[in-house]
């Protein structure tokens, strides 16, 4: 209860300053999505008021003297589409550039209405994608503020079930078949205590603060992405606020975060052409968990910045990066739980560092005709990954993974625009150096590695649209290789074509159907790549990319100008999938866990198949209030090393119901909330012989996986927001409740050994089941952001 004393004690103490500033100013810039030219003379208006402007010489405006609450904010300009923001919230201090790139109107209707279509969609990409603008990032119900939580909760995206994780799941897909951009620039992973190989890890690295918004792609990518069969996501970060020195502070239930952004070398102009925008975020987990009790203590810091620098009309370069300092450390516990002491016993200590930075120039041809993009990057994981049969006093080691991945990256493209048509191309080079020191004593495993090879590939892309702009579509072709496998020289083996195409088919644009297809390839994580037998012969070598199969239909109905209705159904296919010769299991079911994924032998023999359907409806914010629901319905399975015969996937839920929304009362107050709720998944058990014989080590039964499903998942998460504005800074509180209806957490059985009430073991040992807690927790916390 001291959490809603406390928030109505906030309440109550300002309620007598409450409106000490009631209005505030937005500024931004509107500009030809293509050319990046400024649009002069460009109208901005808040929709419901008369308060607008026009854009000035460079494409700038600004409005001030507006009220503090929340608005649509329309774009137009003669010849383009217009735009509109939705959920743009004004506050008196901590407003960010309200930024618009128009589309130029190629349609000659005169006499028909056409409604613009809010949700974005590209020819390369015409289905399949989600995009998050950088409100809804920040007040999603249930994320706290954590990136990789808010991306699971998009339509048709799901986290792991039962696990303390942040995997992104898109069905069908395991977690390591997803790529992340910050801004152009790849960076391997998106959270704290990585698993080295794959993804996931419990808190997000990346700081909401810096997110102009986030896109999620599906299928249908575009060539010049590399490395992907399920998902894409763009985390496009906004530039520092270029007239004066602003930022937050943030103190959520986990962490501490302070933002600072601002103009550099500004000199008497209004706008500077150099800003920055940095942030450094502080975990206090580690002592909420030792207070509470709880067996581990995840301890991390991690800082994200980026420059900017408009050299001149043509020429824009920047700089951007982001980092991490993770150490999960073993809590000594004072009093004896069963379930507690088997989770000190089987959790790794992981100390990991990483880093990632990269440089981009875009430049913008001179006669509008196109533009460059080059980006030169590196990204470096250092992991220390260890299992000990005393955690506690880390004596005993049976694992030990001391390793370092460092990509160094240059990626160019060139696009042009010739009429209706775009053309791009590129290369990608990449220099991949991988060290690695193992000792598996429950494997009888020891190597050092010592890897450095190059990765490359070319890619071309097509877009059009006819008919004014009814019917678009484009062709894409790429072809990836590599130094070290036997045939990563063999580029025809990885030439992947992909096709999309839409078609809008009634007279005032509300209904289309979209389609794509498209040939994906993935290397294999360095973990396997870089896997040695114990005669220090690279036992991986031969394995092939795997390759997947996408085929998407999608209908849509757009039903007004602010919501949509749509129904997708998709089909996925995948070979030379790598299988486990240890656990003669698809790699595909593993890597959702905390482990080092894909360090063994394997064969590429494996294949996979997914299909479905999706269904959604979307509101922008419109009259107070805003909604998603998405109901999906898969399949997916995976053959093992015994034979050709499908078995589920551990992703494998069936069905996937996402239920978001929000209304927007006076005052500045919101409510909001969400609902996921996921299918039986299946598992594989615990083979519990070979873990007593090997205990602490738990050794998982793949050839039961499908026999036995873990009961559904079903979560209802709760938000409340206030907002209030002062001379000097604003204030936004929130109370988040997760898990409102008290619903079980479905997890696997736990078994440790059997231990008296002292927790000495009994002899002679034996292993026993200790999960007994079956109820759910109600979890409430409490959020500040003050922006000056």
């Amino acid at each position: 209860m001291r959490i809603y004393s406390l928030f109505i004690a906030l309440i109550m103490l300002s309620s007598g300053v409450l409106y000490a500033q009631t209005s505030g100013t937005i500024t931004g810039t509107v500009k030809d999505v293509k050319t990046g030219e400024p649009l002069i003379g460009a109208t901005i208006i808040l929709e419901g008021t008369n308060l607008g402007a026009a854009t000035n010489a460079e494409g700038r405006y600004t409005i001030n003297n507006i009220p503090t609450k929340t608005y649509n904010v329309k774009a137009s300009f003669v010849g383009f589409i217009t735009e509109t923001k939705f959920n743009v919230v004004v506050r008196s201090a901590g407003n960010i550039e309200l930024n618009f790139e128009l589309k130029e109107n190629v349609s000659e209707l005169d006499e028909v209405t056409v409604t613009p279509n809010p949700f974005e969609k590209l020819e390369t990409t015409p289905l399949s994608i989600q995009n998050l603008s950088q409100e809804e990032i920040a007040a999603y119900p249930g994320g706290n503020n954590d990136i990789a939580k808010v991306v699971q909760s998009l339509p048709g995206v799901s986290g792991s079930v039962g696990g303390f994780r942040n995997d992104v799941i898109i069905p069908g897909g395991a977690p390591n078949e997803n790529v992340y951009f910050l801004d152009g620039v790849p960076i391997p992973n998106i959270n704290h205590f990585s698993t080295q190989g794959s993804a996931g890890g419990p808190v997000g690295l990346l700081n909401v603060s810096f997110f102009e918004g986030v896109t999620l792609t599906a299928s249908s990518f575009g060539a010049e992405y590399d490395n992907v069969l399920s998902g894409i996501l763009q985390f496009n970060q906004r530039n520092g606020n270029p007239r004066e020195f602003t930022g937050n502070l943030r103190i959520s239930s986990s962490e501490a975060a302070l933002t600072a952004e601002g103009p550099l070398f500004k000199g008497d102009q209004d706008i500077a052409n150099t800003t920055f925008i940095a942030s450094v975020r502080r975990s206090y987990l580690q002592l909420l968990f030792d207070v509470i009790g709880l067996p581990f203590l995840p301890d991390y810091w991690d800082f994200q910045y980026k420059l900017n620098h408009q050299i001149n009309r043509d020429n824009t370069i920047y700089l951007t990066g982001v980092g991490a300092i993770d150490d999960l450390a073993i809590n000594d516990l004072e009093d004896f739980d069963p379930e507690q002491e088997a989770i000190q016993n089987q959790i790794p200590v992981i100390r990991q560092n990483s880093n990632t930075a990269g440089i981009g120039w875009k430049r913008q041809f001179s006669d509008n005709s196109g533009f460059m993009e080059t980006v030169l990057s590196n990204n470096t994981l250092g992991n220390r990954f260890y299992r000990y049969n005393d955690n506690v006093n880390e004596t005993g080691l049976y694992l030990k993974n001391e390793s370092r991945e460092t990509e160094t990256q240059l990626r160019y493209r060139v696009t042009k625009f010739l009429g209706n048509w775009t053309a791009s191309g590129g290369f990608l080079l990449i220099n991949s150096d991988y060290s690695n020191n193992t000792e598996d004593l429950v494997n009888n495993r020891q190597f050092e590695t010592d890897l450095n090879f190059f990765r490359y590939g070319l890619h071309g892309q097509v877009t059009s649209n006819m008919l004014n702009n009814r019917v678009k579509f484009s062709l894409g072709l790429r072809a990836d290789g590599n130094t070290f496998t036997d045939t990563g020289n063999e580029l025809y083996r990885t030439l992947s074509p992909r096709a999309s195409a839409s078609y809008t088919f009634s007279e005032n644009r509300d209904w289309t159907v979209n389609a794509s297809v498209g040939r994906y390839y993935k290397i294999l994580p360095y973990t396997t790549l870089g896997f040695q037998g114990n005669d220090g012969s690279f036992a991986n070598k031969s394995a092939d990319y795997i390759q997947s199969d996408h085929a998407v239909l999608g209908l849509e109905y757009l039903i007004n100008q602010s919501s949509r209705i749509s129904l997708e159904g998709f089909f996925k296919k995948y070979d030379d999938y790598p299988i486990s010769t240890t656990d003669s299991v698809s790699l595909a079911n593993k890597g959702g866990g905390f482990e080092v994924f894909g360090s063994e032998p394997v064969i590429s023999e494996g294949k996979g198949r997914t299909y479905g359907v999706e269904l959604l409806f979307q509101q922008k914010f419109t009259g107070n209030f805003y909604a998603v629901t998405a109901f999906t319905f898969y399949k997916s399975e995976f053959t093992n090393l015994l034979g050709n015969d499908y078995d589920p996937a551990v992703w494998d839920n069936g069905v996937l119901i996402s239920l978001l929304g929000g209304y927007k009362f006076g005052n500045n107050w919101e409510v909001s909330g969400r609902y996921r709720f996921l299918g039986k998944a299946p598992y594989a058990p615990v083979d519990q012989q070979a873990t007593l014989d090997n205990y602490p080590a738990v050794i998982k039964d793949f050839n039961k996986l499908g026999t036995v499903r873990l009961d559904p998942f079903s979560q209802l998460d709760v938000r409340i927001d206030k907002k209030w504005s002062f001379q000097q800074f604003s204030l936004d509180l929130f109370v988040e409740i997760q898990n409102v209806l008290a619903s079980a957490n479905p997890s696997e059985p736990r078994y440790g050994l059997d231990r008296n009430e002292q927790g000495e073991v009994i002899m002679p040992r034996q292993l026993v089941r200790v999960d007994t807690s079956s109820e759910g927790a109600v979890l409430p916390s409490i959020g500040i952001v003050l922006n000056f």
